[in-house]
């Protein structure tokens, strides 16, 4: 049985997918209709203005504290702009199915090494036969889904 914290963790995480798949659907309208960097300054601006306005009804957070972060933490803004403009790139030119299969299989692989290794931080979480057998099979899955 699952705890409720898991559960809940978990309804977040599906909530986080549907959001993903919606935004690049609406991303690649943006992309088709005006450009890919134009679908990605309207997404992140328009993003940016809405936690801007909450930080600034929480009066600013824990934003105070940025100074005691490694240096790299603030490469995430940079990955993000990464992760939109190719989700805006990627989804009106390959569809949403074989872009997301793509995606998520590189988030997998990566998020593999970086547990392995405990990169950036990662607390360390070993492959194992179990895990790399899924990324194989996986493999398999964004190649029968793509070739298409």
């Amino acid at each position: 049985m699952m705890s409720s914290s898991l559960l809940f963790i978990s309804v977040v995480a599906v909530i986080g997918g549907i959001a993903v798949a919606l935004q690049a659907q609406l991303m690649a309208l943006l992309d088709r209709g005006m450009g890919t960097l134009e679908s990605v300054f309207i997404t992140y601006g328009g993003g940016g203005l809405l936690v801007g306005l909450l930080m600034l009804a929480l009066r600013g957070g824990n934003l105070s504290i940025w100074h005691t972060l490694p240096w790299y933490a603030f490469l995430s803004g940079a990955a993000g702009l990464v992760i939109v403009a190719s989700i805006g790139f990627s989804v009106p030119r390959l569809g949403l199915v074989s872009a997301f299969t793509l995606i998520v299989a590189a988030q997998f692989i990566v998020g593999a090494l970086l547990d392995h290794y405990g990169i950036l931080g990662a607390e360390v979480r070993e492959l194992n036969f179990q895990k790399i057998a899924g990324m194989l099979i996986l493999l398999l899955g964004v190649w029968l889904t793509v070739r298409s």
